[in-house]
């Protein structure tokens, strides 16, 4: 999951991944100085923004006339790079390849918690382009896992084809079929606060059978090692409703040290009789393991052992 480079490397594409947070935060401030400075500001960004953005134009033209298309391939499938590109509207790859590889990339997580999505359609509509996906085969027994699903999902659409306006679900059940607006299903994610990605690079370091708790402030989250995989969930025992602090690892299978339930760390954090682990999505986003918390939660990491 994590590829070694230099560190100066390191440091300087997380610099870059949060260039955009660190500009809006001058332009705000030029604002106390009225609205003419901020305006001058704005006004400076945007040449700026136009100048890099007709050299990424000239450099695609160039890499086209020159017949190389494994250069072009390589720009478009770097993070950094590709998020340039699509600022622009340059970047080579159509909205349905960017919506696939981006569903491509998730679709391994997707599985973890016994869910599946295929991409139907994209269509140009009034309003915008619209993407429609079938999910398949959730883990319909708990609600917190059909929100972590659906979360994962339209963040890696919305971050491959921002032009996406409109996400409709249609249900592969039989028994409830039609189409849900995505903003129905998001919903649910919102009712529960979510407030978006936190950085959490310190779970990548996990070791293989590793178990761990990081305090982000208000939240304990218990995280684990299966594998080459990682995973997230609430430090709570749904069967005897305490910490799971000290909790083992038994092959996938996550044992609470007060009542002995074992939760299948894999799946989604599924126990006997119903009971269920509460699940956090924990996603690689631009090369950095990122969880998803309540808005209530804030993400003042802390790392504590389990």
């Amino acid at each position: 999951m994590k590829v070694d480079r230099p560190d100066t490397l390191d440091e300087n594409e997380a610099r870059w991944r949060t260039a955009g947070d660190r500009i809006q935060t001058l332009l705000d401030s030029c604002a106390a100085s009225g609205p003419a400075a901020r305006e001058r500001a704005t006004e400076l960004v945007r040449e700026v923004v136009g100048l890099y953005g007709a050299g990424l134009q000239r450099i695609m033209e160039c890499l086209a006339e020159a017949g190389d298309p494994a250069a072009a391939e390589r720009l478009a499938t770097d993070d950094l790079v590709a998020s340039l590109l699509l600022v622009h509207g340059l970047h080579p790859h159509d909205v349905r390849r960017r919506v696939s590889d981006a569903l491509d990339r998730v679709r391994p997580y997707l599985g973890s918690h016994g869910g599946d999505v295929d991409l139907l359609e994209v269509t140009e509509e009034p309003e915008g382009v619209g993407v429609h996906l079938a999910f398949k085969g959730s883990c319909k027994s708990c609600p917190s896992s059909a929100v972590t699903l659906e979360l994962a999902v339209e963040d890696a659409v919305r971050a491959a084809a921002p032009e996406v306006s409109s996400i409709q679900v249609v249900t592969a059940d039989p028994a409830t079929p039609g189409v849900i607006p995505a903003e129905s299903l998001l919903a649910r994610v919102h009712s529960n606060g979510s407030s978006g990605w936190h950085p959490a690079p310190e779970l990548a370091e996990l070791t293989p059978g590793e178990v761990a708790g990081y305090r982000f402030d208000a939240t304990t989250v218990l995280a684990c090692r299966v594998g080459d995989q990682t995973f997230a969930y609430r430090d709570h025992c749904p069967v005897c409703d305490a910490t799971l602090a000290g909790a083992k690892l038994h092959g996938a299978q996550l044992r609470c040290p007060r009542c002995g339930t074992d939760f299948d760390a894999v799946h989604a954090g599924a126990g006997a009789n119903g009971a269920h682990l509460d699940p956090l999505p924990l996603l690689d986003r631009d090369g950095v393991l990122s969880v998803a918390l309540p808005a209530h939660e804030p993400a003042h990491v802390m790392g504590a052992p389990a």
